[in-house]
């Protein structure tokens, strides 16, 4: 294993940790955690872009380019991901399954519409 992998696999783990604990802070009622929760989920989100940068320059790989491709890219994978969380909370959480489907089922098929954008249709 290059040096470069594991040490993005052991940023990344710290990164999901971080953030699945955030997580848990914020959804699970009887920790009243909700604030602290939302902290600690954004500490591993931050992990998650020192992750990359580190990755990147142990590789010698160019800095990212921002364009706008980029950002439409990103913007429809955050609106898919939080659709997608919203019908499962709807499902979970809310006990309202009809509306927690549709909703979720928008937010899977728009996720599937990034497949499309990244590749392109040949």
């Amino acid at each position: 294993m290059k040096k470069s992998s594991f040490v993005a696999t052991i940023l990344g783990t710290i990164s999901v940790i971080f953030f699945a604990l955030g997580m848990c802070m914020a959804m699970v009622e009887e920790w009243n955690a909700f604030k602290p929760g939302i902290v600690v989920g954004c500490v591993g989100l931050v992990f998650a872009l020192i992750t990359v940068f580190v990755w990147r320059k142990m590789e010698h790989k160019a800095p990212i380019k921002i364009t706008g491709k980029a950002v439409l890219t990103a913007v429809i994978g955050i609106v898919g991901a939080l659709a997608l969380g919203v019908g499962m909370c709807f499902c979970m959480v809310w006990n309202n399954m009809i509306l927690g489907i549709v909703i979720g089922l928008a937010g899977i098929v728009i996720l599937l519409c990034l497949i499309p954008l990244c590749k392109g249709l040949k």
